[in-house]
């Protein structure tokens, strides 16, 4: 089947956010698991310190090009950079109480349903695309609307309406000489 071309830069982009989203939740799934690791007997805990503060600058920079990118798509928790934000290193993460450790568990487990979440909603925009079925975009050749924001719509009807009643109030001879003359004694 022929796609329009902007079909296929529809496509494109669906594919590339597709990658962004699953690259996103691979560096998640590595972050959970440097974090679970640190615990373990044995391990190289200066090495998995060091993994740790990579993933999270990884996160962080990836996090902000995904929400960048995804627009109205983005539907990750909004917690989640909290969690990478909040969990400052290793040892003061696994230094707090039992309860605290497992709450940072639920809310990785939350963002991580929210990943996929999000992700197979953009794999589903994608697969409809290809087949043909035509999808919005946001920042795609426009607005949503395919048209004027609301703003511009409103001030060019308060213009219209403002240059039709100017034009009444001047073809009324009764009307236009009053303002005339108002408008002369004015500067008089």
């Amino acid at each position: 089947m022929g796609r329009s071309k902007k079909q296929q830069k529809i496509i494109e982009i669906l594919d590339r956010n597709v990658q962004l989203c699953r690259e996103f939740m691979n560096d998640w799934l590595l972050f959970n698991q440097i974090l679970s690791a640190y615990p373990s007997p044995g391990v190289n805990k200066a090495q998995l310190e060091n993994e740790f503060l990579k993933i999270k600058s990884k996160l962080a920079r990836e996090h902000k090009v995904l929400r960048e990118n995804l627009k109205s798509d983005y539907q990750i928790d909004g917690n989640t950079m909290n969690i990478v934000s909040g969990a400052t290193n290793l040892e003061a993460i696994y230094s707090q109480s039992e309860v605290a450790i497992k709450k940072l568990q639920n809310e990785w487990h939350r963002a991580f349903i929210s990943i996929n979440e999000t992700l197979g909603g953009i794999e589903d925009k994608k697969a409809r695309a290809e087949a043909g079925e035509r999808v919005l975009m946001e920042d795609f050749g426009g607005p949503k609307s395919g048209g004027m924001s609301d703003k511009t719509k409103k001030t060019i009807m308060v213009t219209l309406v403002i240059l039709v009643l100017l034009g009444v109030l001047a073809s009324i001879p009764q009307v236009r000489n009053l303002y005339l003359e108002s408008f002369n004694s004015f500067f008089r």
